[in-house]
């Protein structure tokens, strides 16, 4: 298993790192712990040292089946991280009363990497600042419970640079993909957090699995027509690799073929491998998705707060995935089930205040009516 440094902490990570989040189920919903055990000591018995999980993974039940997986010495083969639940911050002692609590429930004495869990604008100022997060940051530190503490990012990029500026954190973790070089932190986050000596994980390197699912014909030409063959999942993995700054890519495999594939592929990865015609190949594919579109919401949030409560960015983003994979069906049971009925496409009533304020000059109101058309109606 090939291994880079975290940013400035010195420490030698697997660059396959396991996502604690998608693992096999029962038919009850809960976790299928026999054939997840042994997803789990394979990956490290191949080499992966970096487990990831979090607080409401498997509604809760994460962080007590990784205290369980993780028993008969395998807890001391590798590094354990989990995160905060920002948005449950009320009161400044909850800082303590949750990551007692993940101690606990992750039968562990210390966490190696402490995150601070989804940031946005939200949680950042009404949750965190708020009820001093970075005391309770050095608090952490001091006393040994965590060895290392960083953050995972959901908004805007200027936010992101706020953020890396205002706390010495070891670490941060983004979303980044071939396809998501300008979406939240991005590229530009991506080579700002490093400059400053952080390291990087890279969360959704599959963008949720949907460029490892079926490929659109068009896609699978141009890969097909590639120089060098490889899978869809190859192409995304080593394409994030190929970034020198990235030093761990987190995968949520869901079962033991997965994990198989998955080390296989990073057991060959190399920083700076791909040569320049691949790197053109990607980005033909990366056009071709694009291409398919609706509009071109950065889901920005300038259009924000819309007066009848419209999830304008988040109608758009489903809207745009369900396009940008041919799965309008599977992404409208999403929309269906994410988005609540009052911020739903079909509350707009054409207000207009939103389409002066959009930097991308979209025409919000037809665009929410075709959401409302493919998503809404029977």
């Amino acid at each position: 298993m090939n291994k880079r440094k975290l940013g400035n902490t010195g420490e030698e990570v697997s660059i396959l790192g396991f996502g604690a989040m998608r693992f096999p189920l029962k038919a009850d919903g809960t976790i299928d712990e026999k054939p997840a055990i042994e997803m789990i000591h394979y990956a490290i018995d191949q080499g992966v040292n970096y487990i990831d999980t979090a607080w409401p993974y498997h509604d809760g039940e994460s962080e007590p089946f990784l205290g369980r997986a993780l028993g008969g010495g395998y807890r001391e083969k590798v590094y354990l991280a989990t995160k905060l639940p920002s948005w449950k911050i009320k009161r400044p002692e909850d800082f303590e009363y949750f990551l007692d609590q993940q101690l606990l429930r992750l039968n562990t004495e210390v966490i190696d990497f402490y995150l601070v869990h989804a940031i946005n604008k939200k949680t950042w100022h009404h949750n965190l600042l708020k009820n001093g997060l970075f005391s309770f940051l050095d608090r952490a530190l001091a006393s040994k419970k965590v060895k290392y503490v960083g953050f995972s990012f959901h908004d805007e990029l200027s936010l992101f640079k706020e953020i890396v500026d205002a706390y010495p954190w070891s670490f941060t973790q983004i979303q980044f993909n071939y396809l998501d070089h300008d979406y939240q932190a991005g590229l530009k986050g991506l080579y700002y957090a490093r400059d400053r000596g952080l390291g990087i994980i890279v969360m959704e390197p599959l963008r949720g699995g949907g460029l490892a699912g079926k490929q659109p014909a068009d896609i699978a030409a141009l890969w097909e027509g590639a120089a060098s063959q490889r899978t869809p999942v190859q192409w995304a993995l080593e394409y994030v690799w190929n970034y020198p700054q990235v030093d761990l890519v987190l995968s949520g495999m869901s079962s033991l073929e997965q994990v198989k594939e998955n080390i296989e592929i990073a057991s060959r990865a190399t920083p700076n491998a791909l040569t320049r015609e691949e790197i053109q190949t990607v980005y033909a594919v990366k056009a071709a998705y694009l291409s398919r579109l609706i509009n071109q919401c950065t889901t920005c949030g300038y259009c924000m707060p819309c007066p009848y409560e419209v999830n304008i960015p988040g109608a758009f983003k489903i809207f745009n995935d369900g396009h940008l994979f041919e799965q309008l069906d599977t992404f409208k049971e999403k929309y269906l089930r994410e988005v609540p009925r009052d911020n739903r496409a079909s509350q707009c009533v054409a207000c207009g205040q939103c389409e002066p304020q959009c930097p991308q000059n979209i025409s919000i109101i037809d665009d929410l009516k075709k959401v409302a058309l493919a998503f809404e109606s029977q």
